[in-house]
């Protein structure tokens, strides 16, 4: 990946919608080769996809929670089954495997409390876990999916 390539990551991170012609021109290639340096970052598995972010409030899910899981068990074979069945819940935005006091690290967005207390009902009713901590997000500060493609 070389200046170019970055150069266009971040014009893309910005707005993936923008003709590439605009984005050829920000980066001073010709149409072709700027689309094929695209096409081939999306064969690699650099760009995953290109969406459409949306505003959570205001298509009325605007409560982000963090749910810090423990576990008892660490067995592949309970991963595998716990890995799953967090995949299953559309409502799970982002799942780590954590370092420290904590085993795994949800955040999770719903429309409000109520909504957020038939999740948590659901999941400690299918996996077996030894704590599970919630925490509400009172106010979005910052929020962004670009990587820092510059810092590299």
């Amino acid at each position: 990946m070389d200046a170019v390539d970055k150069k266009i990551l971040i014009i893309l991170q910005q707005d993936s919608a923008q003709p590439v012609a605009d984005i050829a021109r920000k980066v001073g290639l010709s149409v072709t080769p700027c689309w094929r340096r695209i096409q081939k970052l999306e064969e690699e598995g650099i760009i995953r996809s290109r969406v459409a972010l949306l505003n959570a409030k205001q298509v009325g899910l605007g409560m982000s929670v963090f749910v810090a899981i423990k576990i008892t068990e660490h067995s592949s074979e309970w991963l595998n089954k716990f890995a799953t069945k967090i995949s299953e819940y559309e409502e799970v935005l982002e799942f780590y495997r954590m370092s420290g006091d904590v085993d795994y690290l949800l955040r999770v967005v719903v429309e409000n409390i109520a909504a957020y207390d038939t999740f948590y009902k659901k999941l400690i009713s299918e996996v077996p876990l030894k704590d599970v901590s919630s925490s509400f997000a009172m106010e979005e500060i910052k929020y962004s999916t670009a990587l820092p493609i510059s810092q590299l």
